[in-house]
């Protein structure tokens, strides 16, 4: 009798299909480039003018003005971080103003001076939307009116519970992307579905393996934020690998890679 083989039980046109897919030497160098594509944009998306402690750190104009906007805002942002760490990596922050009230609050967790006692939670450092450094903010959360005070509340109570307002490591967490996720736990109603490039949104504190997404309508597993496995509706499927993410996003339809975030629908 003769052998079977895989190829021998596929339909003749999926023979033909399979014939015509590279062999394995020619398939290396597009293997490499999917790799390597990654940081190839983060660096493209990187390129600043002068030195990153001039950059440009004014406002873009997201934030409603207070002066003019009694109601209550809570919003949520992401920038491209400093230095060799925007290839991979965004910086997250949270920024509100309840109603009435004359000025904004932004709350975000930054690493430097930790290491001399200041604390990593900082408030107010800078204005609620005020680029990063060079980089432009994305509005990821932009919730008003009606009904936002008492998230604000429910969000401060979170920042105060937040279990590392003294600690910062840049990899895998706890970090600024931990204290947002972290905050998003807390309060789902925000729905923050936080981009592929928040590295250290997938460390869980206290070491928990597994824990709601941090939109609040997903499960997650992690090993200490260097592997894992979520599904969520809002975030769709992602493999966490040593921090960098890869996945899909199923409710609008696009990929999600390291250092480019995603790719499709916006």
């Amino acid at each position: 009798m003769a052998c079977l083989t895989e190829t021998t039980l596929l339909p003749n046109n999926a023979r033909e299909a399979l014939k015509a897919l590279p062999s394995r030497r020619t398939a290396r160098p597009f293997f490499l480039l999917f790799l390597l594509l990654p940081l190839l944009v983060g660096c493209a998306g990187l390129q600043r003018q002068g030195e990153w402690w001039q950059a440009r750190r004014d406002p873009s104009g997201q934030a409603p003005d207070p002066a003019v906007t009694p109601e209550a805002v809570l919003q949520v942002y992401a920038a491209r971080a400093v230095g060799w760490r925007g290839v991979l990596a965004v910086h997250t922050w949270i920024a509100l103003k309840p109603s009435e009230a004359v000025s904004y609050t932004r709350y975000e967790v930054i690493g430097w001076g930790v290491d001399r006692g200041v604390p990593a939670v900082r408030i107010n450092r800078t204005g609620p939307d005020n680029y990063w450094f060079g980089s432009r903010p994305v509005l990821l959360v932009d919730l008003r009116g009606e009904g936002v005070d008492a998230l604000i509340a429910r969000v401060e109570a979170a920042v105060k519970a937040y279990p590392y307002p003294s600690a910062y490591r840049t990899w895998p967490g706890p970090n600024s992307n931990t204290f947002t996720a972290y905050v998003g736990r807390a309060v789902p109603e925000l729905r923050l579905h936080l981009p592929p490039t928040a590295i250290g949104k997938d460390y869980l504190p206290g070491g928990a393996l597994a824990a709601s997404s941090p939109s609040g309508r997903g499960v997650q597993l992690s090993l200490f934020g260097l592997a894992g496995l979520l599904a969520g509706w809002d975030e769709g499927i992602e493999v966490n690998l040593l921090g960098l993410t890869f996945g899909v996003d199923v409710k609008d339809p696009a990929l999600k890679l390291p250092g480019v975030g995603r790719v499709g629908t916006p």
